[in-house]
């Protein structure tokens, strides 16, 4: 091949941007189906990604731009389902498609039990226990049994053979394989037998039996009521799981309702109500007292209290005032409040945690791949296992009997419906992740649910982190010229995120002075920054950031370490500037209240070109609930680590006050996610919580990575949980949701493949009526279900 043919071939490469789409799907009924459309979404060239949740009824695609979504609804479509794009706006619709599908469920439930009632009451009717029961003749006429069985067998049950053909046709197998398998093998065989008898004995219509009644008993064993009732219990537990599983994405309908429909905003001198989907960024609203929030915004009028443990899991009200921020879908208290708004649609914080919440519950645990697997198999393996049976039975055991070799073949195939297998995990994960969003904990995905399960340790960051995060300047000391170093220092830091940067801007326009626009601007991470600042060249930072050659002032040094032995953190900066001359005014100054007392003895003469100094120290103030969340991990037998860029001293000073033992200081970010990774290499399975830029690293390091949900947007786009509120105490609560909800998913398992294992020999040895069979099979589907939802109830 030429150069040129495969520079063309090339060119022409499908490359491209990908999209995202969530699909509501339509039709499924066992994992089964969920995998055949997964199998199916991924075969259509230009997919990256399909994940389809049997307990959500979705389907996540990532494909590339030059597929259209239409190719995906079509790829469903051909496969016998039908789907929807999910979005927030079409929610109310896609309920009521599912609520439908419901009530069909329902009526064909009541429908098959009205037609199956009477063959059952005939059926038990001949147990010995329940002789004394009056069996009317007419009920065991093979043609009676026939027309009430014939209905629920061909026109309930038609929706069984519809799915079995689908699956067939696409060529795997589902539940309604089986399900159509066993109900027609007892039907057909009933009828074909019928049908010979009558024509033996000359008498089609047995209208001579039908006269003298007692005959009837002596007929051949008849299977119509094995047929009917099987497809009336199945049908049950179908409808009673559907039921089950709409409870249990709650989570969502839950968040999708707090936001309100109705907005008032104020139009020239009016107030105007509209749909919230129209309301846009800098619109001016009203909020009454009672009312919820329709979008994200900030006060500029009132003073109220605002509950917002709809989000945060917070059960205090928290007081807004003029600049406050507010969140969608949060209740107003009893104030009038005025908010302009600055987030809207899918900006918001509210859609922002409906959205993680349904990436997680899409998401596919690891240890779901192990039941997709075996489902995969079992379908197939089952029906050689039923006919093995059969001819076992049919031609060693009991030779020549049909009816009862059919009979215990039917019960296996019944029996061995995977239907709890597929629901055991999903369900878990949906439920458990709705769980913790109520609580204001958000898990991406399901492997970081069941990894956090699993943790051994917790590292920590310190500042924003276990400390609020809002520290202040308490004491600076200078060398030089003060207003000009102060400038200096908080122009620089103008520009820096990090909060000792702002403590210090803020210190300084406290103090009335100006901010200018730092000029060629260089950060160090972890380190520090360089700025030119009007006629200074600035650095500032950490002491390590400068050269240790440096001829540091021995009085700030001094200084500096007795503020570090207080837990005070220190920032270094130096000026160098042709203004700084020998000046009589150079002196040093005591605190941060501003008084002063003539230069120290040793107050350095400074020359044309000679640097100055100045030392600040920041404090800031411990999360009030540290210590106790940091205790409750200890319960837990976790173990706790500090890791922080700060001063040893000072990283000693916070971790003895809040109980943690271990701590590594005057790390940069590099370094806590290599010590991260040591731990690992170790056998540790490590969590780490943070909130900065700077503990990005170490957040994706970790297997587990906690961001505080008040911290940077960097830090909570890399972490596998988000702490909406910033709350430590809700780590271990996340711990406990993850370990409930992964040792739940552990008990499903073990009834599901139970209920399989135990339940096909016992069939395969006779001991098992086909109908209840059916009864267990639909038994534990609901089980599993029901089990799921005990989650919910945790605290």
């Amino acid at each position: 091949m030429s150069t040129e043919i495969r520079e063309d071939i090339t060119s022409f490469s499908p490359e491209g941007k990908t999209s995202e789409i969530t699909l509501d799907l339509f039709g499924m009924t066992c994992a089964n189906c969920a995998r055949r459309i997964e199998t199916g979404l991924n075969k259509v060239q230009g997919v990256e990604e399909a994940r389809v949740n049997f307990g959500r009824e979705t389907a996540f695609v990532r494909f590339k731009d030059y597929i259209e979504p239409s190719q995906l609804f079509s790829k469903v479509e051909s496969l016998g389902y039908s789907a929807k794009e999910h979005s927030e706006n079409n929610y109310k619709e896609t309920e009521e498609l599912h609520r439908k599908e419901r009530s069909k469920l329902r009526s064909r439930f009541f429908i098959s039990l009205l037609f199956a009632s009477p063959l059952f009451y005939s059926m038990v009717s001949h147990f010995s226990f329940l002789e004394f029961l009056p069996n009317p003749k007419a009920l065991m006429h093979p043609w009676v049994q026939f027309l009430l069985a014939f209905p629920v067998q061909f026109w309930i049950g038609f929706p069984f053979y519809k799915s079995a053909f689908r699956a067939i046709k696409n060529g795997s197998a589902n539940m309604d394989v089986l399900v159509s398998l066993g109900t027609s093998a007892a039907f057909g065989y009933s009828f074909i037998l019928s049908l010979l008898q009558g024509i033996q004995q000359g008498d089609l219509f047995f209208s001579s039996l039908w006269e003298e009644g007692t005959h009837l008993h002596s007929l051949p064993p008849l299977y119509y009521e094995t047929s009917a009732v099987l497809l009336c219990f199945i049908l049950a537990g179908k409808w009673m799981e559907a039921e089950a599983k709409g409870k249990s994405s709650s989570a969502i309908q839950t968040l999708l309702e707090l936001k309100p429909e109705i907005a008032r905003i104020k139009k020239e001198e009016f107030w105007s109500e509209i749909p919230t989907e129209y309301v846009k960024k800098g619109d001016i609203l009203q909020v009454r007292p009672g009312e919820k929030f329709p979008v994200d915004g900030v006060v500029t009028e009132g003073f109220s209290s605002v509950d917002e443990s709809m989000l945060t899991g917070e059960s205090l009200p928290l007081d807004k005032k003029k600049n406050s921020q507010v969140f969608g879908g949060t209740v107003n208290g009893n104030g009038n409040l005025i908010v302009q708004a600055t987030s809207v649609g899918s900006e918001t914080v509210l859609a922002s945690i409906i959205k993680t919440v349904e990436e997680a519950q899409s998401s596919k645990a690891p240890i779901q791949k192990i039941a997709d697997k075996i489902s995969a198999v079992f379908v197939p393996a089952v029906i050689l296992i039923s006919l093995f049976n059969f001819l076992l039975w049919f031609f060693f055991l009991e030779v020549g009997e049909l009816g009862p070799a059919l009979e215990k073949s039917i019960a296996i195939l019944v029996i061995a419906c995977p239907c709890a297998l597929g629901l055991a995990t999903p369900i878990s994960i949906l439920v458990g992740t709705g769980k913790a969003a109520s609580l204001g904990i958000l898990f991406r995905n399901s492997e970081v649910l069941e990894t956090t399960a699993s943790l051994d340790l917790i590292a920590f960051d310190k500042t924003g982190t276990i400390t609020e995060g809002n520290p202040s300047v308490t004491d600076y000391k200078f060398v030089g010229e003060e207003s000009d170093l102060l400038t200096s220092s908080a122009s620089a830091e103008s520009a820096s995120s990090h909060p000792l940067g702002k403590a210090i801007v803020s210190f300084v326009k406290s103090k009335d002075l100006s901010i200018l626009t730092p000029e060629n601007l260089q950060t160090v991470p972890g380190l520090g920054i360089t700025a030119k600042v009007n006629k200074n060249k600035i650095k500032i930072g950490k002491l390590e950031f400068f050269d240790q050659k440096e001829n540091f002032p021995k009085d700030l040094l001094d200084i500096s370490n007795s503020w570090e032995k207080e837990g005070k953190t220190v920032v270094w900066a130096k000026a160098d500037s042709e203004k700084n001359v020998n000046s009589t005014d150079d002196r040093v100054i005591n605190d941060a209240t501003g008084s002063t007392e003539d230069s120290i003895g040793s107050a350095i003469d400074a020359a044309v070109g000679t640097p100055t100094w100045i030392i600040f120290a920041i404090e800031d103030t411990i999360r009030q609930n540290a210590k106790s969340a940091l205790e409750k991990l200890d319960s837990l037998g976790i173990e706790t680590l500090l890791l922080t860029g700060d001063h040893s001293s000072v990283a000693e000073n916070i971790s003895s006050k809040v109980g943690i033992k271990n701590v590594h200081a005057s790390l940069l970010p590099k370094d806590k996610a290599e010590i991260l990774s040591g731990l690992q290499s170790d056998g540790k399975t490590v969590g780490m919580t943070g909130d900065g830029i700077n503990d990005s690293p170490a957040l994706a390091k970790a297997d587990v990575g906690f961001a505080m949900g008040t911290g940077t947007g960097v830090a909570i786009e890399t972490a596998g949980v988000v702490l909406v509120k910033g709350d430590l105490e809700k780590i271990a609560e996340a711990i406990l949701i993850a370990k409930a909800t992964t040792g739940n998913i552990r008990q499903n398992f073990f009834w599901a493949l139970a209920y399989n294992t135990l339940g096909i020999p016992i069939a395969a040895a006779g001991l098992l009526a086909p109908w209840i069979a059916g009864a267990m099979m639909a038994f534990s589907s609901v089980s599993v279900v029901l089990n799921a939802l005990r989650l919910k109830k945790r605290t």
